[in-house]
Order: structure tokens, then C-alpha cells, then sequence
């Protein structure tokens, strides 16, 4: 979720940004589950990406929710940049990629209701402007030349900076989507036993999820071209670090990592102060060269903390970062794999007994070879494809252990049918991709928008 965060107010030490990552404990009764998704909007004459203005364009999509079913609107200046309903929250991207945050939900079941509410609320308004919208982890067709840029001031500076420090920070920025899940912990303890897993087995939710083979309306050689791209966005805030398995994992030890990533901006007054590149340790002393003498607040820490980027981040809760954007049959799927694998104590302890073993060696060659190779690569002697279904029924055990019921269904494990489907083909939604281009679709990859989109 890209808008500016709320925090609180002024930071004395270092002690209050430990505090405020460690004010995320929650008992286990208030668990609850926030899906994110992201998606490429189109012109449906043309083809061609979303435009912020004009009649088909992204200001009217955001116009049109608004105004037809009740959001509120989220400003930059006089610019609508977002909406927002309780606590959830619809963003844009830099290429126009529109974002559901969804609000922190008890089951499953709601948050995929809500997920069915908004992307019908999409479509409504996308048909009366002549748009469409599809979910993929990479633009199929356009160049990077060809994605509109997003009137937002964060942006302008990302933009400038990102080739400073990595090939393909734009590529990530303007061409590519996600599914996230947001999930609570209840303890340090807690946090440090689910970010293990969820760093560990990132990786294979990335194979099950691939959806982007597709680059310049061509083949671009992987099935997660979106897992690619951050190999090489900026290395000091994305990847794997090695400290998470190591003893004194902790908050504080999360709270140093962040304070050692660049910082981007600065939100003051309704505008970012570029100060890229530069430290929030010299901001916390009050040497920021970007704002000499100034020192943070609590929302400037919670808008550092958004900007780094691994393969699975902790705020006041932890995100899973490691899927690719794609179909509305999917988009339940991720929150359905990691609930069952990280809020049952016996499923998680199982989840880890699948991964306790890798190396930090492992986990990173593993990272390297599943955006070509999918659920072929292989971790520690074994392919992806059997230690996904081995991890498939440990999130059923963790589900039916949940028993979150809703109408005929006893509880939320029919979600993962969709990827005990992937997992039986040995063919994430990438190669399906492939295999219709190769055949029915003749080498036009442009028919992807014809059948895949929402």
C-alpha cells in the first residue's frame, strides 16, 4: 500500500522503533487476515496501458468507485491518488497498477467476499469506460517506454533513483504485480518462528503462483519473469538476509536491518523530500542531509518500513511478498497457503520440519532458480512440485484445524484447490501461458487479454 503511513509522533531512541514493531503482538483471537492484490488496467480498443487522465483512464476508474459505491477519496494535493473504506484502501502503482489493500478480516471466506466485492466494482466501472483489467506478475506486451507514470511525488523519486543501484528497479516499478497476504504473530517468538518460514518457503509460493513469461509480447525465457526482476532491483533492501536464521533474531535485530537500508523520502506537508540514498540512523540524530536538524516521527519510521522490499517483510505484521499478480481464481489461494501453514501451531511446526534443514546456501540457490525453473527447480535434493504438495496438505491440516466455517463449507481448505491443481499438472499458470501461445494462440501473446482478463 503506497500512500503515506501513520505512525505517531516524535522519535527520542531507538527503543521506539523497536517498540512499535513489537506493539504488533495480538493475542490469537485477533488474528486476522489482509489480502492485497494488484492488477494491469487496459484500454479495450487498443490494448494499451491505462492513462491516469481521459474518459478511459485510471483518475476515471478511481472517480467512478468513488462516486458509484462509496469510497473515499485519497489525495495528493488536489490529486486523487487512492480511495478508502474502513480499513481498506485502493492504491495505485507507478504504472497504474490498481491495488487492493484489503482490511485485516477474520476468515478466508470474508476476505475472499471481499476480494469477489471489488473486483465485480472493477468491472462495473472498467465496462462503462471501455477498460479491462488483468492479473498477471508482468505487463505481457507493453515496453517500459509505453506504461503511463502515476502522479505521485514518491514515485518521481524511485523513479530517479532505482537505475542508481539496480537494472531492473523500473521494470519492477512499472511492469509487474503481486498478491500479498498480511498476517499477525503473537510474541517475538512467534514472529521470528513465522518469518523463518515464511523467508524459507517463500520461494515455492513464487513457483506456485508464477504468471509472468511474457515481456515485450514474447516469451522472456522464466515463468516468474516478476521473481526475476528483483534479483537486481536494489540489493540492500530486497532478497533473503542470513540473520533471520540466526540466534538473536528478534525485532531489535529487524530494527538494525531496517535502519542500515537507504531510506527514499521524507513525507512533509503534503509532499516527499527526496533524500534518497541517504540514512535514517543520521535522521534519527538529526543529521539527515535531505533535512538538516530535523529528526523522524513514528509515521516517517512506519514510511521506512515500506520501502524495504524482501522476500517477506515485518511491520506491525508480516507480509508474504512472493507471488506474482494473477486471476481472480488465484487470489484466495495465497492467503488459503499461508494461513494454513503459519496460524496452526502443529501445521507450522510441520511447515518447518519441510525447511529446517536448508542452508542459507539452499534458500538462496532455490531463490535464483525458481523464476526460470518454477516447480521444476529443485532445494536440497528434492523438486519444488513434491515439496509444494508436501506443503499443500500441511496447510489442509491447518485449515480443517481452524475450522472456519461459512454456509456448506466446514472450514477454508477448498481454497487450496486451485493449487492442489498446480501441483498435480507440475504447471503453474506460466506454463499453461506458454503452452496456449505456443499452440492456440499461434505466437500472439496479445489473445492473453482476451481469455485471462478479470
Amino acid at each position: 500500500m503506497s500512500i503515506p503511513q501513520e505512525g505517531g509522533g516524535p522519535v527520542e531512541s531507538r527503543d521506539q522503533l523497536v517498540a512499535y514493531l513489537e506493539s504488533g503482538c495480538r493475542p490469537r483471537e485477533d488474528w486476522r487476515i489482509g489480502t492485497e492484490h494488484e492488477k494491469f488496467g487496459y484500454r479495450k480498443d487498443d490494448l494499451t496501458p491505462l492513462p491516469y487522465e481521459g474518459e478511459c483512464g485510471i483518475l476515471a476508474m478511481l472517480s467512478g468507485l468513488r462516486d458509484e459505491f462509496g469510497w473515499s477519496p485519497v489525495t495528493e494535493g488536489d490529486t486523487l491518488i487512492g480511495l478508502q473504506k474502513g480499513k481498506a484502501n485502493v492504491s495505485l502503482e507507478p504504472g497504474g497498477q490498481l491495488e487492493l489493500s484489503g482490511a485485516p478480516l477474520e476468515t478466508i471466506h470474508q476476505t475472499c467476499e471481499e476480494v469477489n466485492q471489488h473486483l465485480a466494482e472493477v468491472r462495473e466501472i472498467a465496462n462503462r469506460i471501455g477498460a479491462g483489467f488483468i492479473g498477471l506478475g508482468a505487463a505481457p506486451t507493453w515496453t517500459r517506454e509505453e506504461m503511463p507514470v502515476m502522479p505521485k511525488g514518491r514515485y518521481g523519486i524511485m523513479r530517479r533513483y532505482m537505475p542508481e543501484v539496480g537494472t531492473k528497479g523500473l521494470d519492477m516499478m512499472f511492469r509487474t504485480t503481486t498478491i500479498q497476504v498480511n498476517l499477525d504473530f503473537a510474541s517475538e517468538a512467534d514472529m521470528v518462528r513465522k518469518l523463518r518460514v515464511a523467508f524459507a518457503l517463500q520461494s515455492v509460493a513464487t513457483a506456485l503462483f508464477a504468471s509472468s513469461p511474457f515481456l515485450n509480447g514474447r516469451p522472456n525465457g522464466f515463468l516468474s519473469y516478476r521473481s526475476e526482476v528483483w534479483r537486481d532491483v536494489d540489493n540492500q533492501r530486497a532478497g533473503i538476509p542470513a540473520f533471520i536464521f540466526e540466534d538473536g533474531m528478534g525485532f531489535e535485530r529487524w530494527v538494525d536491518y531496517a535502519l542500515d537500508v537507504p531510506m527514499y523520502f521524507v513525507y512533509r506537508q503534503g509532499r516527499y523530500v527526496d533524500v534518497a540514498g541517504q540514512s535514517f540512523r543520521d535522521f534519527l540524530d538529526g543529521r539527515l542531509p535531505g533535512l538538516p536538524g530535523e529528526t523522524p516521527t513514528l509515521s516517517d519510521w512506519a514510511d521506512h518500513l515500506t520501502t524495504i522490499f524482501p522476500e517477506a517483510r515485518l511491520k506491525k505484521f508480516i507480509e508474504m511478498r512472493g507471488a506474482d499478480g494473477g486471476p481472480w481464481r488465484q487470489i484466495c489461494g495465497l492467503p488459503a497457503f499461508w494461513v494454513g501453514l503459519v496460524y496452526d501451531d502443529a501445521a507450522m511446526a510441520a511447515a518447518w520440519d519441510v525447511c529446517k534443514h536448508w542452508t542459507q546456501a539452499d534458500r538462496l540457490a532455490l531463490r535464483d532458480a525458481v523464476p526460470a525453473g518454477g516447480l521444476h527447480a529443485e532445494v536440497a535434493g528434492r523438486k519444488v512440485h513434491d515439496v509444494a504438495a508436501d506443503l499443500l496438505d500441511i496447510a489442509a491440516e491447518g485449515l480443517h484445524a481452524r475450522a472456519k466455517a461459512s454456509g456448506f463449507d466446514r472450514d477454508e481448505a477448498h481454497f487450496l484447490n486451485t493449487l492442489r491443481d498446480v501441483v498435480d499438472r507440475r504447471e503453474s499458470l506460466a506454463g499453461e501461458l506458454l503452452r496456449r501461445c505456443e499452440t492456440a494462440w499461434e505466437g500472439d501473446v496479445s489473445r492473453v487479454f482476451a481469455e485471462y482478463s478479470y
